[in-house]
């Protein structure tokens, strides 16, 4: 299964930004994303290290919890 994360923004470098989620930064490649307009403090959606999709703060926030829904499960003892 893959998964792709919910990453904010913090700095552009022409197809490169850097991208921060849950306190850990990441390099991203904008290449796939490059007719769409990005600025720092935009949420993207992030899988192997390419932003595939902008999405809002609200729809970040969302996926987190659904993450750390997920988590909290399989920390669990069966």
């Amino acid at each position: 299964m893959c998964l792709a994360i919910p990453m904010q923004i913090v700095e552009i470098d022409g197809y490169n930004a850097r991208c921060e989620a849950k306190g850990q930064s990441r390099d991203v490649s904008l290449f796939l994303m490059q007719d769409e307009p990005l600025a720092v403090g935009d949420f993207v959606m992030v899988h192997t290290g390419y932003a595939q999709q902008k999405m809002s703060a609200e729809d970040a926030r969302l996926a987190w919890e659904l993450y750390d829904e997920m988590l909290a499960m399989l920390e669990q003892p069966r």
